[in-house]
């Protein structure tokens, strides 16, 4: 898994992104391993790493030792994050002595140093908000925190990226909202993940994806194809910025990215 890591991070240096994010696990469960490949990064790639925070399973003061580390190290982008459960299924709980929400983190950081932070937004509601606007309340009050940009989640119908845009506009948010690309590489898990964040995956991706299982050539072709379309559409229309999740797989992104004459 760490060799691919590193395969991957190789072939995005090559494309010169803006910066490159390394996730945790569910719970916090990989942290420590996380700070590892962040500082290393920092250390030996060209690459501008952005940390990942959230505030599961660790009070104030280890968040804020964490990020003072970070600070020190030339860490200076973090994406502050609420965090998932640690079995990803129960209802999320704030941590004791913690900070319970990305907002309270976002204020933390900025009293600890002048931080690049991004944090997370949903042009289809998160799934634990009680309505639409309650969530675009939560990302009004992170951004008002400190933030500098907001990443969204994952979606296949860019117009729904562009509703989402207007109704932050409308509430007077200003900073960058950047689309979040996911290209699929399997699409059960695609699936998966799109259960647990709310977005909807179109009907027909299920006959595009079928019998490919063990034809990862014809896969990827039609991966490669759908996340190409959809960042088109939004190309297209004015956005000039694009966060690809690419877990692990930069050859999908690359590819994407040859598409779209960004090399």
């Amino acid at each position: 898994m760490e060799a691919k890591l590193w395969d991957s991070v190789k072939t995005l240096e090559a494309l010169k992104p803006q910066f490159v994010s390394v996730t945790y696990g569910a719970g916090g469960s990989t942290r420590e391993k996380t700070h590892a490949i962040v500082k290393k990064i920092r250390q030996e790639t060209a690459l501008e790493p952005a940390a990942h925070l959230t505030c599961v399973n660790a009070t104030r003061a280890e968040i804020d030792e964490i990020a003072k580390a970070y600070w020190d190290s030339k860490i200076h982008h973090i994406v502050a994050l609420r965090g998932d459960p640690p079995d990803m299924k129960g209802k999320y709980v704030p941590y004791p002595n913690g900070y319970q929400y990305a907002g309270d983190l976002v204020k933390g950081l900025k009293k600890i140093a002048d931080f690049e932070i991004s944090v997370a937004a949903y042009p289809e509601t998160h799934p634990s908000a009680t309505s639409a606007e309650d969530d675009l309340r939560h990302l009004k009050e992170k951004i008002d925190a400190g933030a500098t940009r907001a990443i969204t989640q994952f979606f296949f119908n860019a117009d729904d990226y562009f509703r989402f845009l207007e109704k932050t506009q409308k509430l007077g948010i200003k900073i960058p909202v950047v689309p979040g690309i996911l290209p699929i590489s399997n699409f059960a898990q695609a699936v998966r993940f799109a259960d647990m964040c709310g977005a909807k995956i179109p009907a027909n991706f299920k006959n595009l994806f079928e019998g490919l299982d063990e034809k990862p050539e014809e896969r990827n072709k039609v991966s490669i194809e759908i996340a190409t379309d959809i960042c088109r559409k939004l190309t297209d229309n004015g956005v000039n910025q694009l966060h690809f999740y690419t877990l692990n797989r930069s050859d999908l992104v690359q590819a994407i990215c040859k598409n779209l004459n960004i090399q």
